[in-house]
């Protein structure tokens, strides 16, 4: 299926929810933001939010500064 990410297309085999994406791309819960289709999610609701064919995904990674 492809997805868009960080507006990129990318085909995405394998990956049926947001927890998936995150382990396929090696991503720690606390060190990014993941906006799925212009919504903002917590990691706890990255299990129950499925992934499907052109969706549009945005990975920020936090980084604490001053």
């Amino acid at each position: 299926m492809k997805v868009w990410i960080n507006g990129e297309p990318v085909e995405m085999n394998g990956v049926t929810n947001v927890a998936d994406l995150a382990v396929h791309y090696g991503l720690r819960p606390n060190t990014v933001l993941i906006e799925h289709n212009a919504t903002a999610l917590h990691q706890r609701e990255w299990m129950e939010r499925p992934i499907t064919e052109g969706d549009r995904i945005e990975i920020v990674r936090v980084v604490a500064g001053g």
